[in-house]
């Protein structure tokens, strides 16, 4: 069986590393994906081939609007030839709609009820997957057919973080002792993102005010965003340029601080103190992880408040319901993509 795997943006790559090299053991395997955030940099750490098909169109609705139907004839005229089986992706919006145009089996997958590429995804896919907090009210306002629908247990991040567990756990026993000050990891806004209507740079009083208490680690996404934290004004705040291993990150991070996303989620999962700044509506994944006590969710967050925090906070462990039900989830998707 040939797979295709549309990874469009960062996020995705960790979510289906595994499941990737899985599947390479019987079945090959092609990857496209478009040069946003860190997704190029996270596939060189994975060492995996892929084609980098097209290019990201920006903030602008308009610009997406207008750069959607090129970047699918781009993807059908690379797959044209590759006989592909079965494509699977990650809110890929592009995806569904080339398997429809090629004749090939589609599945998509998302966790964003707010993402307006949706509609004409949902269409186009054979299968749609979403994790079961997930109002399916709510896919049916985005045009899914409800028999098409399969909801999996959990969190889409239990699908590899469970597989991570054991990994992550050999790191935090080879965590140094004796750090001078606690780090705290900080994602930003998704600036490009077409669902988000929040505030921009609206961290920024956060982070001057942290700056000279506690070692920050900020993760842009993407060039344009890392350029505006790495002017003067943010002296002395780490801002990391490439691809981190979540395995890196967690046993150093002593407080998370994101503006929503799957990394927020991650942390919050594996137990890190998490306070999501996300300045829009929530998603319903969101409100079971606020509901279950795994973050905190504090969209006008001060440095005096994030420290404060801080202080009072300690790190718990995994959350291991959604790792149980994310390694269900990984069969459940596994099995979906063999038809079985």
């Amino acid at each position: 069986m040939k797979i295709w795997f549309e990874l469009s943006n960062s996020p995705h790559i960790n979510m289906f590393a595994a499941m990737i090299r899985d599947l390479e053991r019987e079945h090959e395997v092609l990857i496209t994906c478009r040069p946003l955030a860190n997704t190029i940099d996270l596939l060189d750490l994975h060492g995996f081939k892929y084609e980098v098909v097209g290019k990201h169109y920006g903030g602008k609705f308009s610009a997406k609007v207008l750069g959607f139907p090129v970047r699918v004839m781009q993807l059908r005229k690379y797959l044209a030839d590759k006989k592909i089986d079965v494509a699977i992706s990650q809110s890929s919006f592009h995806s569904p709609v080339v398997s429809r145009l090629l004749g090939v089996r589609c599945i998509y997958m998302n966790d964003n009820e707010h993402a307006m590429g949706n509609i004409p995804a949902f269409i186009c896919a054979n299968t749609i997957m979403v994790p079961e907090f997930l109002s399916i009210e709510k896919l049916k306002k985005q045009h899914a057919n409800p028999r098409k629908v399969i909801q999996y247990p959990g969190v889409k991040e239990g699908l590899y973080l469970w597989e991570l567990d054991e990994r992550l756990q050999t790191k935090a026993v080879e965590k140094p002792a004796g750090k001078q000050r606690p780090t705290v990891y900080i994602r930003p806004e998704p600036w490009t993102a077409q669902y988000y209507k929040g505030s921009r740079n609206f961290l920024d009083d956060l982070l001057l005010g942290m700056k000279d208490h506690v070692d920050i680690v900020l993760l842009p996404r993407g060039k344009e965003q890392g350029k505006h934290y790495q002017s003067e004004i943010f002296a002395g705040i780490r801002v990391v340029t490439t691809a981190l291993d979540i395995a890196d990150i967690a046993p150093d991070c002593d407080l998370f601080i994101g503006a929503g996303g799957t990394m927020t989620r991650e942390m919050a999962v594996l137990g890190i103190p998490t306070i999501s700044v996300y300045q829009d509506e929530l998603l319903d994944v969101d409100r079971y992880l606020l509901k279950v006590g795994a973050f905190a969710h504090m969209p006008e967050l001060s440095a005096p408040q994030a420290l404060v925090f801080l202080n009072s906070a300690s790190h718990r462990p995994p959350y291991r319901e959604l790792l149980e039900k994310g390694k269900a989830a990984y069969e459940l998707v596994k099995n979906t993509i063999l038809n079985r």
